[in-house]
């Protein structure tokens, strides 16, 4: 089969006013397409979030956390050198999620440490299982204490607070 070499074209725009060969208009008595004012496309999936639907999803959140046990031995000694790598490597080893107001809390640790200018790994000032056990005690506190209408106070001041919910959490 013999392929055909493609033949040009001189693509104008929609403000041409004189036609001519060039962009296959003939001189016909038609006026200008008027133009269409841009639209914006929106997102229908996307919610709008109230006060009502967000105490909804943190009494959800906090009953789903309140039913998860709090792992009763050690699995084995976790070397850390930041409480946010401590709790990462705890929800990988337990496969749990840990409660928003324990990462919130463990992310201000971090934060302490960085004003000061601690370089210094975690791990050599307080013994692994000692900060495991903190951080397991302070989530007992946060599961069974917790009141969803606090949460949600909370997560309507920080429009990014599922960034500090763990993906194992359900959907809320």
């Amino acid at each position: 089969m013999k392929r055909t070499s493609p033949v040009p074209l001189d693509i104008s725009s929609d403000e041409d006013d004189k036609p001519s060969q060039s962009n296959g208009i003939k001189n016909l008595s038609i006026s200008k397409r008027p133009k269409l004012e841009p639209t914006s496309i929106t997102n229908p999936a996307k919610q709008v979030i109230t006060q009502e639907l967000l105490t909804k999803s943190a009494k959800m959140y906090q009953e789903y956390m309140k039913e998860m046990p709090i792992p009763s031995q050690h699995m084995s000694v976790i070397p850390f050198s930041s409480w946010t790598g401590l709790a990462k490597s705890m929800k990988q080893m337990y496969k749990q999620p840990l409660h928003y107001l324990t990462n919130i809390r463990i992310k201000e640790w971090d934060q302490m440490r960085e004003i000061v200018g601690n370089d210094v790994a975690l791990d050599t000032v307080i013994h692994p299982c000692k900060a495991e056990t903190n951080i397991w005690l302070m989530e007992e506190v946060h599961r069974l204490t917790s009141s969803y209408q606090y949460l949600a106070k909370l997560w309507i001041q920080d429009p990014m607070y599922y960034t500090f919910i763990d993906s194992d959490s359900p959907q809320l």
